[in-house]
Formats: C-alpha cells, sequence, structure tokens
C-alpha cells in the first residue's frame, strides 16, 4: 500500500512517518510532497492508496488539494494531520470528502484510531 504525506516542512514528514510505522503501519510505501501542487502530480503517477495532507501550505493549500482531487473525480482515501482543527475546519474537511483530521501533536494511538479501518490490504 502506498501512503502519501504531503506537507511544506521535510521534518514534519519524516515526524508523520515515524508515527506512522510506531504505530504498526510499517509494511507500506511513503511518498511525500511539499505541497498541494506537488502532490497533485503523485496522486496522478503513483496511485497512493490514502493521502496524508496538511492543511496550510504554500502554492495549493491542503483543502484545495482535496477539492481539486475530487473535482477530477479522484476518490482517493484522504486525511488530514495539521496543526489547526476548528469547528470549521473539521466540518469543510468532511464536506470536502475527507475522512479524518488529525491535530497536530500526535501520538501513534492517534494515528492507529483515525486509521481504524481505512487501511485495508
Amino acid at each position: 500500500m502506498k501512503i502519501l504525506i504531503v506537507d511544506d516542512s521535510k521534518a514534519m514528514r519524516m515526524i508523520v512517518t515515524r508515527t506512522l510505522r510506531q504505530a504498526g503501519f510499517d509494511n507500506h510505501e511513503y511518498l511525500e510532497a511539499c505541497d498541494g501542487a506537488e502532490g497533485l502530480g503523485l496522486v496522478a503517477s503513483d496511485k497512493p492508496d490514502l493521502v496524508l495532507s496538511d492543511w496550510n501550505m504554500p502554492e495549493v493549500n491542503g483543502i484545495e488539494f482535496l477539492q481539486r482531487l475530487r473535482a477530477e473525480g479522484n476518490d482517493v482515501r484522504f486525511g488530514f494531520v495539521t496543526s489547526e482543527s476548528t469547528d470549521a475546519m473539521r466540518a469543510l474537511a468532511a464536506e470536502s470528502g475527507a475522512l479524518f483530521l488529525i491535530a497536530k501533536p500526535f501520538t501513534a494511538d492517534t494515528f492507529s484510531e483515525a486509521l481504524a479501518g481505512v487501511l485495508v490490504g
């Protein structure tokens, strides 16, 4: 299974990957993108099974990234891992097709709970 991690911080992409591995998701292939624009290209070329995206990024932010994917008819499983998590953001994320929104800071248990039933295969 391929998991695409999209965040403008290289350090945060590494932390997300490490935390996923600690949560037991170590037998997966991890891809990285620095913003939604790069993420769109990787979704098209590499066909990930799951996208984990930050919300606030330059170029194409996380919600624009998700909305563009859905507008293209792409239904890749998508979740947010972001520092902000207002009720309005959670509602917009869900309305746009996100499966979950994980707020930073997070733990391995946070990922285990959010991804229960999402990663099959």
